[in-house]
């Protein structure tokens, strides 16, 4: 019978690639011009090779739909910071994504809490 690990190999490197990026921010790259950026989880495929990258701003300073687009043209110099600490055999191509479940998670609070308004 085989054993498993507590996790999958992708889901450590995403953990790893997550930490890695926060580190970037604080150190090589500003993007005070964008907001107060978070990232909330990365996605790894299977063979490593690309990672989705999701996040979440707060107090944004330009439109939320060039946001996404403000991010995306940073993925090189990402990459090149995150390959230099990342020990993988390929550094993952990135791809930023606004993570848009606080938004569904304030609106399912709030229809709980006419829910429960309603029985009372």
């Amino acid at each position: 019978m085989q054993q498993q690990l507590p996790f999958k190999r992708t889901d450590r490197v995403g953990q790893q690639i997550k930490s890695i990026l926060g580190d970037i921010v604080l150190k090589h790259i500003s993007l005070n011009h964008i907001g107060f950026i978070t990232f909330t989880s990365v996605d790894v495929s299977k063979d490593l090779r690309n990672a989705k990258v999701f996040y979440s701003i707060l107090n944004p300073k330009i439109k939320i739909e060039l946001i996404e687009h403000e991010m995306n043209k940073l993925r090189k110099a990402f990459r090149k910071y995150l390959g230099l600490q990342l020990n993988t055999k390929y550094t993952p191509e990135l791809k930023f994504y606004i993570d848009d479940s606080h938004k569904f998670t304030k609106k399912i609070d709030k229809l709980f809490k006419e829910i429960d308004s309603k029985d009372k």
